[in-house]
This record gives structure tokens, C-alpha cells and sequence, in this order.
């Protein structure tokens, strides 16, 4: 029997190593690591300026709208064509590119309507008014309100009216090419419209702003190995085989020393607030202010909340109503995004001024000062090590890649 004993003493003897690298986490860590999971989700909240936001019939029609590339000057653009899953919903390029080249980096969606305020400077303050911006940008879509309303008359009909329970206009009365922000030809156009015409337009532009939110809205994160983590600790499961020492460490340091968790906090790792972070801006391109000029325009917006197209009533639009609109933080500041899926997401920040997670981090580390405004940075001297660490965790926020579905005999 003593080979046997002194083979069970040799596994307990290089197991102890394991035992006492097991972190020790406190109920305060555990109380923020489990927040950070998707079970602390609850559904979007409803959206009373959208009064299909929920319906099934608007989703699918959303669905449609959304990888229609007839919605485009060239026919080749879509709002797929840039928000694309492998990527995160993204498209992997430093700045968005529609009909041309876009200033800032495309953003995700899924789960974007957890957020009262959407685009980087949170200029639209609802989904489907954030879907109308880059149909009229020249940059993206490069399309006008009246070419909208007949790609919908022409092809969308019987399924707008199921939805909205309305006829588009008809577009033998509408001119080719015409908007209130398109370009002169385009504003000429429009100003020669009737008013009747020119709100027909209007409504039925804002209709196909809330059938694609309506699609975006069941656009939600899955959990992926983090989470499959956070579930384990404090549940009578060891969680060791599930993350490495230096997952572990990363996530000790997120939520810890290098303070990450000040702004990625809660299941979609964002605060959905806005932070100026002293990202320089691209080379050749002047400094961004942010959201002190998006809160402007979001307050402008005629399809905002309290706009004639909104369907909430006025005392249902609290965010726009209280929203900050003068103070020095929101100069150069931009929206914290979701780190969900944060690893496939390449480059970084508004204007994908930072190539990798490892420029991020050393950018975070160094803390500089802003060309614009005042940085909520500071220098945070982290290790080499401890920077790998956290990237080592980051990486365990990709979701679960979903398994085709088993083929039936």
C-alpha cells in the first residue's frame, strides 16, 4: 500500500499549488462580478415613442429594411453592410464606410436598446431615430426622405400597412430626390412640395425608423465564458477549470486596480453614459467635440421624442427632458461602449484611433491629456503583465459562437 499512499501524497502535494492560487474573492467582488452578468439583464424597456417597437409584424418588416441595400444612391448599402455580426456588429474598420467614407467608427447595436441615447455623441435619443441618420448622410446611405418613401411604396406596401395600419404616398407625387438636409438640388426639391406631401413623407420616413428599431431591439448578447464563470462562484462549483490564473487575474484587476469597472459596469460592461478618455484625434483631423454637440442636436431633432412623430405623450420623454445640456464634461466626450464581444471589435474608440486591446490598455496606462476638453484619466501603472492580464480577460468576453442546429433522421 505505501507506492499507493505515496502517489495519493505526490497528487495532493501538486494539487496544493492550485488550492492556494484559487482566488479568494470577497462578497463585494462577488456582488460585482455577478452584476456583470447577462442574468442581471431584464428586456429592454418599453419605448413609448414607438408604439411597434414590440410587434412581431414590425420586427420581420425591420428584419427586411435592414439588409435592403436598394435603401442607398449606389443600391449597394444596407444598414447590414456596416453593422455585421461576425463583427460585433461592426465592420472592422476605423471609420464607417457607406457611398464614402464616414469620421467615426461604426458601433454596435446588439442590446442598443438598453440605451436611452445612441450614435457616439447620443445625437438621437431613440433607435429608430438613430436609423434615419445614415439614410440622409452622404456619407452612408447618401439617399433622400422622398427615394425612402417610394422604395417603401414600390415594394414594402402590404406589409407597411399590416404594421401601421396606413397607405405610404403615392409616389407618382413625389419628386426623385428630395429632403429638408439633402443636398441643393435635393432641398429645392423639397421646399416645391406641398406641406401635405412633404408630412406624408415625414411619417412615413419615421415609419421605417421604427420597424428597423423594432428588428434591432431583438438584437441581444449571448453569455459566452465569463459568464459561464460568474455563474459557478458561490454556487458550490469550482470555477478553476473554467478560467485560467491570468483570466482570473485580469478580472481582479478590472474590477480592482485598473478601475475599468467605474465605467463597464452591469451586464452590457457600459454605464451607457459618456466619458472624454483623451483619445487623440486621426491624424489630419480636428479635435471632436462629442457630445456637446450631440446633446444639441438630439434636442433639435424633429424625430425625437417629443416630436411631431413620436408616439409617446409629452410626460413620457424624461431622458430628453432632463438630459444635461450645458456642463464642461461633455466636451470631447463620447459614449462608453459595450465590451461585450469587445475582442473582435478591432480597432478602437470613436474614430478607431486605436488599433489593438493592447494600444487601448497602454493608452489607459498613460492617461494623456485631451486635445479637447478635460480626460477623466489618470495614469493607472499597470504592469506589462497586468495589461496582458486584462486583455487575457477581455478575450473571455466573446459571446458563445451559436452550434447548427443537428440535422434530423
Amino acid at each position: 500500500m505505501k507506492p499507493v499512499l505515496a502517489a495519493i501524497a505526490a497528487s495532493v502535494l501538486a494539487l496544493a499549488p492550485l488550492a492556494r492560487a484559487a482566488p479568494a474573492w470577497t462578497p463585494e467582488d462577488l456582488t460585482t462580478i455577478r452584476m456583470l452578468s447577462p442574468r442581471a439583464l431584464p428586456k429592454p424597456a418599453p419605448d413609448p415613442s414607438n408604439r411597434v417597437a414590440d410587434m412581431a409584424a414590425a420586427r420581420d418588416l425591420g428584419r427586411a429594411l435592414f439588409s435592403d441595400a436598394r435603401f442607398s444612391a449606389n443600391g449597394q448599402v444596407s444598414c447590414a453592410s456596416c453593422h455585421q455580426p461576425a463583427h460585433g456588429f461592426t465592420d472592422a474598420l476605423p471609420v464607417g464606410r457607406g457611398v464614402a467614407e464616414g469620421a467615426r467608427r461604426t458601433m454596435p447595436i446588439a442590446a442598443a436598446a438598453h440605451s436611452p441615447w445612441q450614435f457616439w455623441d447620443g445625437r438621437a435619443d431613440s433607435l429608430w431615430a438613430q436609423a434615419l441618420g445614415p439614410v440622409e448622410n452622404p456619407a452612408e446611405h447618401g439617399f433622400t426622405r422622398t427615394e425612402v418613401a417610394r422604395v417603401l411604396a414600390t415594394n414594402y406596401g402590404t406589409a407597411y400597412r399590416r404594421v401601421f395600419g396606413r397607405r405610404l404616398p403615392d409616389p407618382s407625387r413625389l419628386p426623385g430626390r428630395a429632403s429638408p438636409l439633402g443636398d441643393t438640388s435635393a432641398q429645392a426639391a423639397w421646399s416645391r412640395m406641398t406641406p401635405s406631401d412633404q408630412q406624408a413623407v415625414d411619417v412615413a420616413f419615421a415609419d421605417f425608423g421604427k420597424a428597423i428599431a423594432a428588428y434591432e431591439r431583438a438584437l441581444s448578447v449571448r453569455p459566452g465564458r465569463f459568464d459561464r464563470y460568474a455563474a459557478t462562484l458561490g454556487g458550490g462549483t469550482s470555477a478553476r477549470a473554467s478560467f485560467s490564473a491570468d483570466e482570473v487575474a485580469g478580472l481582479r484587476l478590472f474590477i480592482g486596480k485598473a478601475q475599468c469597472v467605474t465605467c463597464h459596469n452591469g451586464p452590457l460592461f457600459t454605464n451607457g453614459g459618456f466619458a472624454n478618455t483623451g483619445v487623440a484625434p486621426r491624424p489630419g483631423r480636428p479635435p471632436d467635440a462629442g457630445r456637446v454637440a450631440g446633446i444639441g442636436k438630439a434636442l433639435a431633432d424633429p424625430f425625437n421624442c417629443q416630436g411631431a412623430y413620436s408616439d409617446a405623450p409629452p410626460d413620457r420623454c424624461d431622458e430628453l427632458e432632463f438630459a444635461v445640456r450645458d456642463s464642461p464634461e461633455l466636451d470631447g466626450a463620447f459614449k462608453v461602449p459595450s465590451l461585450r464581444g469587445v475582442a473582435r471589435r478591432a480597432p478602437y474608440m470613436h474614430a478607431g484611433q486605436l488599433r489593438s486591446l493592447e494600444e487601448v490598455l497602454d493608452h489607459y496606462n498613460q492617461a494623456p491629456a485631451a486635445a479637447i476638453g478635460h480626460s477623466e484619466l489618470r495614469p493607472l501603472h499597470l504592469t506589462g503583465l497586468e495589461r496582458r492580464q486584462i486583455i487575457t480577460f477581455l478575450r473571455t468576453l466573446d459571446e458563445d459562437v451559436p452550434q447548427p442546429a443537428k440535422a434530423s433522421r
